[in-house]
Parts: C-alpha cells; sequence; structure tokens
C-alpha cells in the first residue's frame, strides 16, 4: 500500500489557526463505516451516538509547555529546544533548533539563567539529550519559561496555553495535545455520564513523532514512533464490562484507540499495565476492541488518517475527507471532528 493512496487536497485556508470559543461548538460529521453514509451534526449532539452500557474511552494525558527559547552562553545566539521525553536525572530527550551547531558541550541559559541546559549526546534521529540545572521545582520553572508546542501549521500564538488542553488533562507529559479531546466540556462530559456511559480514563503520553511525515513509498517501511502508555484497573474494568455485555467502545482520538488496541490480548481483553508502544495501524488491522472513533481531521498521508482508513476503509474515509472540504469543515488541532461509527 502507497503513501500517496492516503492523499487529498485540501485548501489551506481551511485549516483552523484558533480554537473555537467554545468547545461543544465544533461540527461534528458523522461517518457509517459500513455503508459510508455521511450527516452533518454540531458536537455537542455527540450524546445522541452514544447508549447507555457504552464506554467512552479517553485520554487524559497533559501537554507540558515544552518548547523553550534560550540563548547560547557563548555566542548568545538565539536557539529553541523542545522537549520530548524525559529519561531521569533532570536529562531529557529533545529536538534542538538550529541542530548543526547544538553539539555536546554547548550550553543554553533560558530566562536569564534561572534555567540552564547542557547538551550531552546526539541520538541516531539527531535528536539531543540535555541535562538541565535549576533552583526549585522543574515543572514550575516549565510552566514560567515554556510555550505549548503548537504543530507546525498554527502560526498564530495562543492567548491561552489551556486552549491546547483537554478539560479532563491530568497526567503531565505530552509534546501534543490529544486533540479529539478538546471538544469536551465538563457539562457534556456529565450529560454523557447521566446517559449511562462509563467512561474510561487512559493515559498514552503523546510524542511530537505523532506529526512525522510518512517518507516511504510503501507504508509499511516507514518507522513508527514510540509513546509511553498506561491503563489502570479501573479503565481496564469498564472497558471489558461494556466489551463482554455488547455495547460499544468509543475511543475518543487515535492515542486512545492505540492504547487499548496496544494492551488488549488476542481476545480483546484489557489487564492493567503501562509500558510503550510503536503500534502503527493501517488497513488491513483487524481492531480488537475499538467499535469507533471520535478524532479530527488529519493530515495527507499521514499515520493518523492511515489509521482511520484501517476502520472505515481508505475509500470511505477520502470520500468523507472530500465532503468535508467541500461543506468547509475546519481541519486539524484546532478543528471540527469526525464519528467513525
Amino acid at each position: 500500500m502507497k503513501r500517496q493512496d492516503f492523499y487529498y487536497e485540501l485548501p489551506e485556508e481551511l485549516i483552523a489557526q484558533d480554537p473555537l470559543e467554545n468547545r461543544e461548538s465544533s461540527r461534528l460529521l458523522v461517518l457509517d463505516k459500513k455503508s459510508g453514509a455521511i450527516s452533518h451534526h454540531i458536537f455537542r449532539e455527540i450524546t445522541d451516538y452514544l447508549n447507555p452500557g457504552d464506554c467512552l474511552v479517553i485520554n487524559d494525558t497533559k501537554v507540558i509547555p515544552a518548547r523553550l527559547i534560550g540563548e547560547k552562553e557563548e555566542t548568545g545566539a538565539k536557539i529553541e529546544i523542545l522537549l520530548l521525553k524525559r529519561r531521569g536525572n533532570d536529562i531529557w530527550e529533545t529536538l534542538v533548533k538550529p541542530g548543526k551547531k547544538a553539539r555536546p558541550g554547548t550550553r543554553v541559559s533560558f530566562g536569564d539563567g534561572l534555567l540552564t541546559g547542557e547538551i550531552l549526546k546526539i541520538e541516531e534521529e539527531g535528536n539531543r539529550l540535555v541535562q538541565f540545572t535549576y533552583e526549585g521545582i522543574f515543572e514550575e520553572i516549565l510552566d514560567r519559561l515554556g510555550q505549548m508546542p503548537l504543530p507546525p501549521y498554527i502560526t498564530h500564538q495562543l492567548k491561552d496555553k489551556n486552549r491546547y488542553q483537554t478539560v479532563y488533562a491530568k497526567h503531565s507529559g505530552s509534546a501534543a495535545a490529544p486533540t479529539a479531546g478538546l471538544h469536551f466540556t465538563p457539562e457534556l462530559l456529565q450529560a454523557i455520564e447521566d446517559k449511562g456511559v462509563s467512561i474510561a480514563r487512559v493515559t498514552l503520553h503523546v510524542g511530537l513523532g505523532t506529526f512525522r511525515p510518512v517518507k516511504a513509498e510503501e507504508i509499511t517501511d516507514h518507522h513508527m514512533h514510540s509513546e509511553f502508555y498506561r491503563i489502570d484497573t479501573e479503565a481496564a474494568e469498564k472497558i471489558n464490562r461494556a466489551k463482554e455485555s455488547g455495547h460499544k467502545v468509543i475511543c475518543v482520538g487515535t492515542t486512545s484507540c492505540r492504547t487499548i488496541e496496544s494492551a488488549a490480548d488476542e481476545n480483546g481483553r484489557l489487564e492493567a499495565g503501562s509500558g510503550w508502544t510503536d503500534i502503527f495501524i493501517y488497513p488491513g488491522y483487524k481492531f480488537k476492541v475499538l467499535d469507533s472513533l471520535i478524532t479530527n481531521f488529519h493530515l495527507p498521508e499521514s499515520t493518523l488518517i492511515m489509521l482511520v482508513s484501517a476502520l472505515a476503509g481508505r475509500e470511505r474515509v477520502l470520500a468523507a475527507y472530500e465532503e468535508a472540504v467541500k461543506e468547509r469543515y475546519r481541519f486539524f488541532s484546532f478543528g471540527d471532528v469526525t464519528l467513525v461509527q
């Protein structure tokens, strides 16, 4: 299967640059995965598609303000460090720009010395290991100095950091938001629970690899990034109960989907646990747990549109995207949303 099989034309003006004032007022495209039928709604109407006994799976990861702008201590040259993965002892795997001159031994100062970093090592893919030095609590310093690591296709500055955060974000560690969850409000989540739908909270810390383009001609040659996930006993029990009773498991976002599909055994049963996943879901994959998916519109030729195509079929998904373009839906992280059921 070729990368180009997942290409579609998208006018640049349909890439959403800012979040809507009201989270749940996004537009909702509902796609029937079997027939390809499409209908148009407002996101708050999602409750019409959830039934008592169903389980809604959400990713409660929290985005850290992982983008730091500093200066080289030797030259004063501007340098940007993006935190990707904590390695322990204040050592982080990072993405550094410009990278060519960021050699081991380079020291960088942030916030007039409130935080300093030294590049220790260059990893295989060009990422840098950076040792940070500071006084106080790292998370508080990061909250003060760091910026939200918005995707490269968003060119506007975000006025409110919380708008790139779900209302249920809890466990810090993501370099990008699980954006399908941005459409929920506390009131909407309460209405869903009041309807008899259980909500299972899982955690997958989203890495910037989620934006990494597929460059291989054959999609099976693509190297998938690895991300940390955790599922507790309560979440596993809720998901298993829904499956065993014949009800649906609906994932909010591709990250929730990848989490439960990674953790499930051959029979689709989940056990509590944690680990790293590099699961790559594309057409031909047989879902073990997931029945329906709530997700934003994804980039052409991305691993994410491939995942959605595994659920509904490539032709039906591309037809739905063509319809969304025609109807002027808003695309990507701050855009509108689809329900594939």
